[in-house]
């Protein structure tokens, strides 16, 4: 029954994604005078307030037609004023949001590989973890319309990692074997002396192939949005998880783009953006990271 209530939660939350991506003008306000930086707008109420409209004929919606994911299903997809399709990023980002709200509280209290003791704690690495991965949604789909990463998203998910590298110090979820979603393997890779320093080393390293990458191809391979998101990404998952987020970035971004290339849909000097690409490869390392690793090691003969 709670698995349900928070899969309904998630949905909510959703719909509430949709409406801040979908009205997010970058570095504008609603009188399209440009703003200090590109997140700045972001949580406007001037912006996302008002009542929700159909895009196409601007009716404003009913609350029926408003329920998350529901509402979708029974019109069919399309809107009950004009009759046309209604982008099917509605009824996806609400179903990402409920799978949110049910897996990754499993997910992040089974990666501790202790008992904690205060329900609080617990509480606060779950909250933690959640807004984090609804973070991530939310930068997906920005950066996938706009191809921009929002300041202000990459300063809270930054935050949110040094919240997690000081609740994992005091519950004690950090060690040779602890405190990576690679589990034990991480001790091959060092630095499991100082939970500290092994998570603003990862955001350094990352941050430093990232620049590299950026200044050598003068910006045209990934822009500086990527550069701040591999820096919180490495305070979330620290080191050797970074390096693993990183080389699934790369081969994600090649499995996507490459039927593209072959197609014709684009060329080497076209704009793609690497943030969703990112993301994929921190959920995937978040959620099987062990599994990866562990079969990658036993398919080379490297660890039996």
């Amino acid at each position: 029954m709670t698995y349900f209530i928070l899969f309904f939660f998630g949905l909510a939350v959703g719909s509430f994604l949709n409406v801040v991506s979908l009205r997010y003008l970058p570095g504008q306000n609603p009188e399209g005078k440009p703003l200090a930086s590109y997140g700045a707008g972001l949580l406007d109420l001037k912006i996302i307030g008002g009542r929700s409209r159909c895009p196409h004929c601007r009716e404003t919606l009913k609350w029926y037609e408003l329920i998350p994911l529901l509402s979708f299903i029974i019109q069919k997809g399309r809107c009950r004023n004009c009759g046309k399709r209604l982008s099917l990023q509605y009824p996806l980002v609400e179903f990402l949001s409920g799978l949110i709200f049910v897996f990754v509280p499993f997910v992040s209290v089974n990666s501790l590989q202790f008992i904690i003791y205060s329900q609080f704690l617990q509480f606060l690495v779950i909250g933690s973890w959640l807004l984090i991965f609804i973070l991530f949604l939310l930068l997906s789909i920005i950066d996938f319309h706009h191809y921009i990463i929002p300041d202000l998203i990459n300063l809270v998910l930054g935050s949110l990692g040094i919240i997690l590298i000081a609740l994992n110090q005091k519950i004690g979820n950090f060690g040779f074997i602890t405190g990576s979603f690679m589990g034990h393997y991480a001790a091959i890779f060092g630095f499991r002396e100082s939970i500290w320093l092994n998570h603003f080393f990862a955001a350094f390293l990352g941050m430093a192939f990232f620049g590299l990458v950026i200044i050598l191809t003068r910006g045209r391979a990934m822009g500086w949005g990527d550069f701040k998101l591999v820096g919180a990404l490495g305070l979330i998952f620290g080191w050797p998880d970074i390096i693993m987020i990183i080389a699934l970035s790369f081969i994600i971004g090649s499995i996507f783009v490459a039927p593209l290339l072959i197609k014709g849909r684009k060329n080497m000097k076209d704009a793609v953006p690497f943030g969703p690409f990112m993301i994929m490869a921190s959920v995937l390392v978040f959620f099987i990271g062990f599994q990866m690793i562990d079969s990658y090691f036993k398919l080379f003969g490297i660890i039996r």
